[in-house]
């Protein structure tokens, strides 16, 4: 991935601008409604694994005022993206570059409130030829270890988001096991009557509580796309374009 030769993406409904590669992976909706779950508030450390060009980041640090924002990323031109992103949109966020199952050094003896990701949808299949994408999008990690990653970085009580395919729940809910509760499942669905295609699972650390399953959240509003214009329904335009919270604890 030639971090030199990005396109700029509006996200936000413009309110951030984000460099991403031309020819390489780039982050979309997924990583907005991501950054909407975290529960994080003022003065909250957040770490987000595999962080790429700064996306969800970005956002979480854009909707919530005053956090600690720290990346890991492990392709070094991502990583240049998201720190260029972050001086360009005015949010101060560390990006360190590295391999969570192999974590730098400055990251072992830190721990945090929230830890938020995004791992590779895909550990079967043809590999993307562009190896930027490739491997951003191919699991190359086995998905447990980004969350035992994740709640190793944890404070007792801290709270880790993740979005996935929802084909994957069932392998999320036995990597966090007995370290985590107070799981809460969102299922996200293209459009009223389809599966949810993705769930978003917001877990604590060593909380007891018993899991939730909300009710689906749906993208679009008409059946199926009929045409170029945006279907969005009223509560995906909130969120992917004004920046609002999923909120999921509430719900």
């Amino acid at each position: 991935m030639a971090a030199d030769s990005p396109r700029v993406d509006g996200f936000l409904g413009g309110r951030l601008r984000i460099a991403q590669p031309v020819a390489g992976y780039r982050a979309g909706a997924d990583a907005v409604m991501l950054a909407a779950a975290c529960p994080a508030a003022q003065g909250d450390e957040v770490l987000e694994l595999g962080c790429g060009a700064g996306v969800a980041l970005l956002c979480l640090g854009w909707r919530v005022q005053g956090l600690s924002l720290t990346g890991l990323e492990l392709q070094q031109g991502y990583a240049e993206l998201a720190r260029r992103n972050a001086e360009a949109n005015g949010i101060e966020a560390e990006i360190l570059e590295g391999d969570l199952t192999r974590m730098p050094a400055p990251l072992r003896p830190r721990s945090f409130d929230h830890v938020i990701a995004n791992p590779p949808y895909f550990s079967s299949g043809t590999i993307a030829p562009e190896f930027g994408r490739g491997t951003a999008r191919h699991e190359d990690t086995p998905l447990s270890l980004w969350i035992d990653a994740g709640l190793r970085r944890l404070r007792p009580g801290g709270w880790f988001t993740l979005i996935h395919r929802a084909e994957r729940l069932g392998e999320i809910l036995a990597a966090f096991g007995t370290r985590a509760g107070e799981i809460t499942i969102l299922p996200v669905s293209a459009r009223i009557g389809r599966d949810a295609g993705r769930v978003i699972v917001l877990a604590r650390k060593e909380a007891k509580t018993p899991a939730r399953l909300l009710f689906p959240f749906v993208m679009h509003e008409k059946p199926s796309h009929l045409t170029d214009a945006e279907d969005l329904t009223p509560a995906a335009r909130a969120v992917l374009s004004q920046g609002a919270p999923l909120n999921l604890r509430d719900r």
